[in-house]
This record gives structure tokens, C-alpha cells and sequence, in this order.
């Protein structure tokens, strides 16, 4: 649970400020990015000068429908003097350096968040960032516009998956109810979402697909992702995030994992049903997340190796 005072000093903070910094995740998914877009059209809203930054060049297209998202920047600007992380579950998830001594707003929902900033706004029994965006807005009695509510709709929809994930609870349905009431639109967010493919995902899917493998008696699916197939097709590494749902929508899995191979190192996505954790095989190789779904960076771009580090992990755990 979020605190009040908190949350209402981290307003006159922002407030008082002359330049706010608005730092997403690297490899943003839809929770960081509704989030920072929310906050960002509070700030225009009020008149403070700000930036929302994320590293990636290649956004999420599907998302170009909330407000302000062109607004997003890959360069950071030259002065600020408050940063503001969203759904960033540690300090090293932009993969930017901030300058020394600037005021830090930490606001997340990650369990293994360490509560790294000046003011943490974190509650790691919500389904979403969004969700404790949403809370903060409350908590201080801001106007939710049509054009926040859209975020937030967004980033409680997308992170929950449609509403089914564990966390979700009465209260999630509660918000998602008001946000409707402040102009959100349940129809189209989802046709915006879920219905504006890339052909090159799907020249992408095939290859990925066929990469399957079953391991500790089909307990475990493993896919992966190769550089040269992300040239071949066209696609990029956001196009195919939710491949590693479709594995664990398999019956007989109980934990999906993804191996993203880049120039330098092997980025490993873990998702899990049926109660186990995989946020514990995560932090054991640095990574982070929550319970059900947690991720972690290898040191290694040979995908044998990734595979055999984390199922040796896995089988280690039990």
C-alpha cells in the first residue's frame, strides 16, 4: 500500500521543480510507457517543463494512439533537476546514467524494487504501475482527463493481461471502472491494442515458434530469438514479447522462458503459472520481477549456454 504523505510530498516536489526527467524501461512495454505518458499530459496539464525518455528508438507502435506519445525522446536533455522512474523494478532499467544529486520519484510495482529513490511510491501487490499511478493521482486529488485515463486504462489492461493475472483483485476493477467514467474507452483500447500487428511479427512468429523445446518432462518451454532473424523479417525484439505467453499457454508448462540474443548478451524473459516463482531463478542471476513473471540479462550471446544456465537453475530450485 502506497503512502499518502508521500505521495502528496512528491507533488510539491514535482511541482517545484523546473525540469522533470520521465525515465522508461528499455525494451518498454506498454505499463511504462502509458505510465510516463500519463504523468507527462499531468505535467503539461500544469505547466511543468518535462521530458519522457526511453532509450529504445523503436517504440511500440500499438501504443501510438495515447496522447503525447510522439513526445517520447531518445535523448536526454541537457538540464533537469527531478527524475521520475516508472515500472522500473531498479535504478539500471533506463540503462541511462542521471546526473549525481538529483532528486529521485521511484514509482513502481515490482516485489524486488529496492525502493532506490528520495520519495518511493511502490506497491508490489498491485498488477500494474498504472495502478499506483493511479493512486497517486487519487491520493492527491489531480483531475484524471480523458487523456490520463486512457494511459492508465492501458497500462492496468495490457500489464494485467486482460485482467488475469493473479494480483488482479476488486480493487483493479474498481479503478478500471472509474477510468472508463473519466473518458476511457474499454473497445477501443483494446482493438488499438491487440489488433494492429506488424506483418514482420508474423514473418518473425514461425521462426521463434519452431525454436520450441520441452525440457524437465514438458514442465519447461523454452524459445528464443536470433539477431539475423529480426534482419531477415524486419521485425524487432518488441514484436515478439508475448511469445513466451503463447508458450506458457501450453497445458503442460509451467514455466516459459525467452531468450532475446543481442550483439553483447542474451536478455531471458521467465513466465509462470500455478504458483511458482520465478522471480527467485531471476535474482539469482541479477535479474528481477515479480513472482509470476521476472526477467534477467547473460552474460553470453550462445543460446545453449542461457538455456543450460537457467534450466540448471530451475532443476537446482526444485
Amino acid at each position: 500500500m502506497i503512502n499518502a504523505n508521500i505521495c502528496k510530498e512528491a507533488l510539491e516536489r514535482i511541482k517545484s521543480s523546473h525540469y522533470v526527467l520521465i525515465l522508461t524501461h528499455v525494451n518498454p512495454d506498454a505499463d511504462t510507457l502509458s505510465c510516463g505518458l500519463a504523468l507527462s499530459n499531468l505535467l503539461s496539464e500544469i505547466k511543468i517543463k518535462h521530458k519522457v525518455f526511453n532509450k529504445m528508438k523503436n517504440l511500440p507502435a500499438n501504443l501510438n494512439y495515447l496522447e503525447r506519445f510522439e513526445k517520447i525522446t531518445d535523448n536526454l536533455p541537457d538540464f533537469y533537476d527531478l527524475v521520475i522512474y516508472v515500472d522500473c523494478g531498479d535504478k539500471k532499467r533506463p540503462s541511462v546514467n542521471i546526473k549525481d544529486g538529483i532528486t529521485v520519484i521511484n514509482i513502481d510495482h515490482h516485489a524486488s524494487n529496492d525502493n532506490f529513490g528520495d520519495f518511493n511510491i511502490t506497491d508490489d501487490t498491485k498488477s500494474s504501475t498504472a495502478e499506483v499511478v493511479y493512486e497517486f493521482f487519487e491520493e492527491n486529488n489531480l483531475n484524471i482527463t480523458p487523456a490520463v485515463a486512457t494511459c492508465l486504462y492501458t497500462g492496468i489492461y495490457s500489464d494485467s493481461l486482460g485482467f488475469s493475472t493473479p494480483r488482479v483483485d476488486e480493487d483493479t476493477f474498481k479503478m478500471a471502472h472509474h477510468l472508463i467514467v473519466c473518458g476511457a474507452n474499454p473497445s477501443l483500447i483494446a482493438d488499438k491494442l491487440l489488433r494492429r500487428e506488424s506483418l514482420a511479427k508474423f514473418r518473425l512468429l514461425p521462426m521463434v515458434l519452431n525454436s520450441l523445446e520441452l525440457h524437465h518432462e514438458g514442465k519447461v518451454g523454452t524459445i528464443y530469438v536470433l539477431p539475423k532473424w529480426l534482419e531477415e523479417t524486419g521485425a524487432n525484439l518488441i514484436d515478439i514479447e508475448d511469445a513466451v505467453d503463447m508458450i506458457l499457454s501450453i497445458s503442460v508448462v509451467d514455466i516459459a522462458i525467452l531468450l532475446r540474443v543481442t550483439k553483447d548478451k542474451t536478455r531471458a524473459s521467465l513466465r509462470s503459472k500455478n504458483n511458482i516463482d520465478v522471480s527467485k531463478i531471476a535474482l539469482k542471476l541479477n535479474g528481477g520481477g515479480h513472482k509470476m513473471a521476472a526477467g534477467c540479462i547473460l552474460e553470453t550471446t550462445n543460446v545453449d549456454e542461457a538455456k543450460k544456465q537457467i534450466l540448471n537453475l530451475i532443476k537446482s530450485e526444485g
